[in-house]
């Protein structure tokens, strides 16, 4: 009854404006990945005071249909349970309070919270005990992921932004993850998830290895670059496939299968491929298109409504794709929490910021 009644504060007035708004305007989806406007500001905002200062979130609890579930969290035991949802989100300052948000949706919104486990994949060292301040009964553990891996195989990109090491780090998550996790979902920092997040996770793959919805109206060929569609030795590995665009902002992955096939390696090569034929300009996206396309498992669209950051034209504003929602993701070089502290808020930023603790938020 709890769950219910936090779900219908907010979800449901949220559902009435989407409904019964929605926009029909089509536009291509972006990359979910990170922005680079504003940075100057995020730089000297970094070294304010009460920068890393975040409220401590309620308690959420198990609804009874749950059952009991106090796992340890220290150790391979906790872990390792089966009845767990893992999720892994990245952090790091830039984008800290995105990710402290998104984990404040997913709980808010979960039946079982106490069952989600929280993978945080990290470059700097001094972010776990943020976290567990802000949320102090939260299963989860920090990975650090060393940038030298990629950074050999990281090429030049339309914006600075998407050539940092972090946006690579969910290549890894089959070797950084403990092999006892089987499947994980993937969420980008600037996305709130305001639907039960178990119904994501049963997503049926089949005999895919990752799944996420897909965009087949999308233009798939303007993510590579007219020499490639020229050389047959690079647009051939789409033969025999119909490729279609999906945001890898979300994604569920089995990680055996991951393992067993060797995903990694296929998509360095890609990498290393871009470093001396240049194929792409997109950043990290690319090279999952390359491997996945037209191999993956589709998830309904409500779980992606994309796009709301603004498709990385500076200042603009979105609407939603028509159709209900599970997921708000602001991919696009707009972030809500920029706009809201610039006092130039979309519309929809009004949907995130519910979730925001950080420390100077009302």
């Amino acid at each position: 009854m709890l769950w219910i009644m936090r779900f219908s504060g907010f979800f449901s007035a949220a559902m009435v404006m989407i409904i019964l708004s929605p926009s029909l305007q089509s536009f291509s989806p972006a990359e979910a990945i990170r922005s680079s406007h504003l940075d100057g500001y995020m730089a000297n905002l970094a070294h304010s005071p009460d920068f890393l200062s975040f409220r401590k979130a309620s308690v959420f609890r198990n609804a009874d249909k749950c059952g009991f579930n106090d796992i340890r969290i220290s150790g391979r035991t906790g872990l390792c349970d089966p009845s767990l949802v893992h999720v892994a989100i990245t952090l790091d300052v830039e984008y800290l309070r995105g990710s402290i948000a998104a984990v404040h949706s997913i709980l808010q919104h979960s039946l079982c919270p106490e069952s989600v486990f929280f993978h945080f994949l990290v470059s700097e060292t001094n972010l776990e005990f943020l976290v567990r301040s802000t949320f102090p009964q939260l299963k989860f553990k920090v990975y650090y992921f060393n940038p030298k891996i990629v950074r050999n195989l990281i090429s030049t990109s339309v914006r600075q932004a998407l050539e940092q090491p972090l946006n690579y780090a969910r290549n890894y998550l089959a070797d950084l993850l403990e092999p006892c996790v089987r499947r994980v979902i993937y969420f980008d920092s600037d996305l709130v998830v305001v639907d039960d997040i178990a119904k994501l996770w049963t997503t049926n793959l089949g005999s895919r290895t990752i799944g996420a919805p897909e965009y087949c109206h999308a233009n798939f060929t303007k993510y590579f670059m007219a020499s490639f569609w020229s050389n047959e030795k690079f647009s051939g590995t789409f033969t025999g496939r119909k490729p279609c665009y999906f945001n890898t902002g979300v994604m569920v992955i089995d990680l055996v299968k991951w393992r067993r096939v060797g995903y990694t390696k296929r998509i360095e090569r890609w990498m290393e491929i871009q470093k001396i034929d240049r194929i792409y300009e997109l950043g990290s996206l690319p090279p999952f298109l390359l491997v996945f396309a037209g191999n993956v498992a589709p998830i309904e669209h409500r779980w992606n409504q994309h796009g709301l950051g603004g498709d990385n034209i500076r200042g603009s504003c979105r609407d939603l794709h028509p159709g209900p929602v599970s997921l708000l993701h602001w991919s696009g070089s707009g972030k809500p929490w920029l706009r809201i502290d610039s006092k130039q808020p979309c519309p929809l930023d009004a949907l995130w910021a519910p979730y925001d603790l950080y420390g100077n938020s009302l």
